[in-house]
């Protein structure tokens, strides 16, 4: 079964690697850069898009507040990178906001932040892949018409790339990014050509159409409300910017400056294309509308169910491009892959955080431990499913899934950076030197200003998408929290139950005598075998037991005990309702109390079968009888295996399999002559 299993296993991830061979791992800043950074570059693909959707509600006389809202993310974008670059100078271990918040607010904030990232991550690959089914879609009916199906298996490629190593799949990643980064300012560059060069007129496809606007002539609180939502919605934009803090330990050396660099060159180029589609999204006069088939009209008629409504990046790559153009369908294409590959930001931060929780006693401890291409594979694949089911259950319609994002990001920044201030605060009371206390006064100017404006972000995010779904990732927080906690209680408890204490107690003091029971069916080889193995172990008294659930194999069993002169005393234990295990345990129990601080050990004869098929066949008695003695204190369980043929064929199976050589794979020498090989040495 364990070469069975390690094929297939094999094919999909490739060879184990060595634990000594984690350096070869680390990235690069450029592998690093589509690796950490594909999620807030690829959001530029739909986060327009949401701001256009939210004003649309106030008709085309609101879009030319799009800009102000640009303005705005940009501002915030720039105060965070600043902010985290302050980050992963100060805690380059890879614990990020985690670590921030545990070490300088408590570890109540701690894990309020990791249970808010960890929702985030879910999110991040549920939006990402989803989006980039729907633009998939307009090109694929058959995409269109089965999406959730085509989504859940994208998530399963991507698990497959992510369990092959972060490296591997950094470069599967790089170049459908660094595409979609080149093709989206070659189009700002072209458009900007076009429109201040040659004079063009570029117009997109929906720009002679006009919004039915459902509440026309907003001002005041309204009006406000709408603007704030709309800000909200391109807060998209920095999802996955936190994603580097926590993965400072997969960049090569310098850390810490490969990582502060990384973080200044995403923002930038994030920043710089979402302005970029904006601006032209303005001049081709681009039009959205939140239901596309009653508020979208042509000619004054609504264009009806029929019609698909397509990203603001394709309508504007369109208008500047033209329709059907190569540099048209190769960013189509770069953008539908890149906002898969998005997903690859959750697929480093999930795990390497999981991994943190699980060191902390947070999480199972099986999320810390690395697979055999040293990721995280539990975690990638706790991940993966967790995604899937939200695909699943929101039949992956990005529209639906946006609402719930970035609740948990803004939560994790706001108290990440609070964090930094008090750690700023905490060092400049012990530091003398003035040059650094200057650095760290203008470090702190920068982490305050960053607490504020994300704290005022986060406020704005739960009064404006709390109702629109922003509730479930709070439930989604709640839970982790209160299930971090309780694997914590648990883990806290084990541990101080085991604990060694300086004065011996009974479950250290050496029992006054050992009981050995050897379990008896029939006199037979397993039988023979396990009552040798136990007159070893030379135990104060020991006794052959068996069941009797029939009276006649049991006399056949008795008298054949008796004509082989057994020096075992066999004791029979009369069960009329044919039970096997309740006699045995209370017997067991019964020697128990008679003598606490005795032990008792039985022996159990178990038959080693070479197929899968043969273990319904074989051991349920014995399994069953297992897993009711654990419960029972001061009592050892040993299994006696003995080899049937089978067993020994299956042997040698996998000796053969082991030794089986693939054509072409042994690399043959030169042939040597035979009196040669002899001498050893050839002339």
């Amino acid at each position: 079964m364990s070469k069975l299993t390690d094929v297939p296993k094999r094919i999909l991830i490739g060879r184990a690697l060595r634990s000594d061979k984690l350096g070869e791992t680390l990235l690069p800043k450029r592998v690093a850069l589509p690796v950490f950074a594909s999620d807030p570059l690829s959001s530029v693909a739909y986060a327009p898009g949401e701001v256009l959707l939210v004003l649309s509600v106030a008709g085309v006389s609101a879009y030319h507040f799009s800009p102000w809202i640009a303005v705005a993310v940009v501002v915030l974008m720039f105060t965070v990178v600043a902010s985290y670059r302050q980050n992963v100078h100060a805690y380059p271990s890879g614990g990020g906001d985690y670590e921030v918040a545990t070490t300088n607010l408590g570890a109540k904030a701690g894990l309020t932040v990791a249970s808010a990232l960890l929702v985030d991550y879910v999110l991040t690959v549920a939006v990402s892949i989803a989006s980039g089914i729907e633009n998939l879609g307009s090109a694929i009916p058959f995409v269109a018409e089965h999406k959730t199906l085509c989504a859940i298996t994208v998530i399963v490629l991507l698990t497959v790339m992510n369990l092959r190593g972060v490296k591997e799949s950094g470069k599967l990643f790089a170049i459908p990014t660094y595409v979609f980064v080149g093709g989206v300012f070659l189009m700002i560059l072209w458009g900007v050509v076009r429109g201040l060069v040659f004079g063009d007129t570029m117009k997109a496809p929906t720009a002679d159409y006009t919004i039915h606007a459902e509440h026309q002539g907003l001002a005041g609180v309204a009006l406000i409300f709408l603007l704030l939502r709309a800000f909200s919605s391109g807060c998209a934009a920095l999802t996955g910017v936190e994603a580097i803090s926590n993965g400072v330990p997969a960049f090569r050396k310098p850390k810490s400056k490969n990582a502060a660099t990384t973080l200044a060159l995403m923002g930038g180029l994030a920043v710089t294309m979402f302005c970029g589609i904006i601006a032209l999204a303005m001049v081709t006069k681009v039009r959205m509308a939140e239901n596309p088939a009653t508020d979208l009209l042509h000619n004054g008629k609504p264009l009806g169910s029929g019609y698909t409504q397509n990203p603001v990046i394709s309508q504007v790559a369109e208008a500047v491009f033209g329709h059907g153009s190569l540099l048209f369908i190769i960013l189509a294409a770069a953008t539908a892959l890149v906002l898969f590959l998005a997903a690859n930001t959750a697929y480093n931060g999930f795990p390497l955080l999981g991994s943190i929780l699980a060191q902390d006693r947070y999480l199972p401890r099986q999320l810390h431990t690395r697979g055999d291409r040293l990721a995280f594979s539990n975690g990638i694949v706790l991940l993966a499913g967790a995604a899937a089911v939200l695909t699943y259950i929101y039949g992956a319609d990005s529209t639906r899934l946006i609402q719930l994002y970035i609740v948990g990001v803004f939560v994790s920044f706001t108290l990440s950076q609070i964090g930094m201030v008090r750690h700023w605060n905490r060092h400049l009371r012990t530091e003398a030197d003035p040059a650094k206390r200057r650095h760290m006064v203008r470090s702190r100017a920068i982490n305050t200003f960053g607490a504020f404006l994300t704290g005022l972000v986060l406020v704005v995010v739960l009064l404006t998408k709390f109702t629109h779904g922003a509730w479930v990732a709070l439930l989604g927080m709640v839970i982790f929290y209160a299930t971090m906690t309780a694997i914590r209680k648990h883990y806290d408890r084990v541990a101080e139950e085991i604990a060694v204490e300086d004065d011996p107690d009974d479950e250290t003091v050496r029992p006054s005598r050992v009981h050995s029971i050897v379990l008896v069916s029939k006199v037979h080889k397993p039988t023979l075998r396990a009552l040798a193995y136990a007159k070893l172990m030379r135990s104060d008294t020991l006794e052959a037991l068996s069941i009797s659930v029939d009276a006649a194999e049991t006399k056949a069993l008795q008298e054949e005990w008796s004509r082989r002169g057994m020096d075992v005393p066999l004791k029979v234990l009369d069960s009329p309702y044919r039970e096997i295990t309740r006699p045995i345990i209370d017997y067991v129990k019964s020697l128990r109390k008679e003598s606490p601080r005795d032990a008792v050990s039985v022996y159990i004869p178990e038959y080693v079968v070479g197929h899968w098929y043969e273990h319904l066949l074989h051991n349920q008695s014995a399994l069953r009888l297992k897993g009711r003695l654990l419960f029972t204190p001061g009592v050892m369980v040993t299994s006696v295996p003995w080899q049937l043929d089978s067993s020994e064929a299956a042997k040698r199976r996998a000796r053969k399999r082991a030794e089986w050589n693939a054509p072409g794979s042994v690399r043959r020498g030169p042939v040597v002559h035979p009196r040669r090989e002899k001498t050893g040495t050839r002339k």
